[in-house]
C-alpha cells in the first residue's frame, strides 16, 4: 500500500544511486600505481599530479594525426564574388 504524498520521505538521487565503486576499491595512481588518495585523485601526491601535468604540456599525450592527401591536391576554393 502506498503512502499519501504528504507522509512520503523525499527521496533524491543519490539514494538510489549504490556506492562509487572509487570508495571500495581505490584506483592505482597513473602515474606510480601506489593508491590514490581522495585530495589528489586520481593520483596518490602532489607529485604525481605535477609529472602529469608536465607530460599533457610537454606534448607526451598528445594524439598522433595523419595528414589527409586529397586536402593537399585539391585547389583552394575562390570566393563567391571572384568566381564569376
Amino acid at each position: 500500500m502506498r503512502l499519501p504524498l504528504a507522509q512520503r520521505q523525499p527521496v533524491t538521487i543519490l539514494d538510489r544511486m549504490p556506492e562509487r565503486a572509487e570508495e571500495t576499491s581505490p584506483k592505482p595512481c597513473p602515474i606510480c600505481g601506489k593508491p590514490a588518495v581522495e585530495h589528489f585523485r586520481p593520483f596518490c601526491s602532489k607529485r604525481c599530479t605535477d609529472v602529469d601535468l608536465h607530460r599533457w604540456l610537454a606534448g607526451v599525450y598528445a594524439v598522433p594525426a595523419q595528414e589527409d592527401d586529397e586536402e593537399e591536391q585539391r585547389p583552394a576554393a575562390k570566393p563567391a564574388d571572384e568566381a564569376s
